[in-house]
């Protein structure tokens, strides 16, 4: 015999305040990994312009790496990309046993050195870069 479940409306949009660390660690890689295949088609665009040669490829970069919102973006990336292999070691460890009864400690560890891999290498990528 076969159970269902009130699961409530679909137009109940306060249902994710009922959401567990591992819902939204599920959220999350999911998000971080959609943003990173988008990343790659952007990476892909800027290295197309090494195909008129280098100096169109450096001035290229320049011109990203000159604007604001450019190195903002990567220090994004920088997280998103942090979190995404973080969380993965994390499922794996999971998938083999390892720390099942603390996975929501482990998710939130992960939050953490995320935060502060992140935090720490702001500096580095928000000073000037002379080519």
């Amino acid at each position: 015999m076969s159970q269902s479940y009130n699961r409530g409306l679909i137009e109940d949009f306060g249902r994710w305040k009922e959401f567990s660390a591992g819902m939204w660690a599920w959220i999350f890689h999911k998000f971080t990994g959609w943003v990173l295949i988008g990343y790659l088609f952007t990476h892909i665009a800027v290295l197309s312009s090494a195909i008129s040669g280098p100096e169109a490829y450096t001035n290229t970069l320049q011109g990203l790496e000159a604007l604001f919102l450019v190195r903002l973006l990567e220090v994004g990336l920088l997280a998103v990309a942090v979190f995404h292999i973080l969380n993965g070691i994390r499922l794996l460890m999971v998938d083999l046993g390892v720390g099942l009864e603390a996975q929501d400690k482990t998710f939130y560890l992960s939050l953490l050195l995320t935060g502060a891999i992140t935090v720490a290498s702001v500096p580095t990528f928000m000073t000037e870069v002379g080519f």
